[in-house]
């Protein structure tokens, strides 16, 4: 009990707990129903309702979706205090609110650095391929046709 066990230094006596799932959060939900702490829960429809108080249909299971319903939640509760009005936008993107792992930020960090790298590279220069034009190379006589090639079709298939 960190709801319950007064002597523990865990102790902590909340005035709300809100949860993302009930079912995983289901010690927390138990131990907030002895001491009388109101629940508020994200439920998906497969969620249990024992012990929740008020139950707010959303997805929980998808890490963006948990991010906007608490990003919803914390613009409503800003509303209701009257610290945001009603009539503007939140200037707060939904984003922030969206768990990211600091593995994978520097992976995609990474990934865009050698991109911009090799964009950035200087590209391969040819110059040795292309006649100049100076030297007389392009003289204006006319080309001149290969020979035609033997038909190869037409000559019979060696046996094996």
């Amino acid at each position: 009990g960190t709801f319950t066990n007064q002597i523990t230094k865990q102790f902590r006596e909340p005035r709300l707990l809100i949860v993302t799932d009930p079912r995983t959060d289901s010690q927390a939900v138990r131990e907030a129903s002895y001491v009388n702490i109101p629940v508020i829960a994200f439920c998906d429809s497969d969620s249990p309702l024992q012990h929740v108080d008020v139950a707010i249909p959303a997805n929980n299971k998808g890490k963006h979706s948990i991010g906007l319903v608490y990003w919803l939640l914390a613009r409503e509760v800003l509303r209701l205090r009257g610290t945001v009005s009603r009539t503007s936008d939140w200037d707060v993107p939904v984003d922030l609110f969206f768990h990211r792992d600091i593995e994978e930020l520097k992976k995609n960090e990474e990934e865009q650095a050698t991109k911009v790298e090799e964009a950035a590279a200087p590209a391969a220069v040819y110059d040795d391929a292309v006649p100049d034009v100076d030297a007389g190379a392009f003289t204006g006589e006319p080309v001149v046709a290969a020979p035609e090639a033997a038909q190869w079709s037409a000559e019979p298939v060696a046996e094996a």
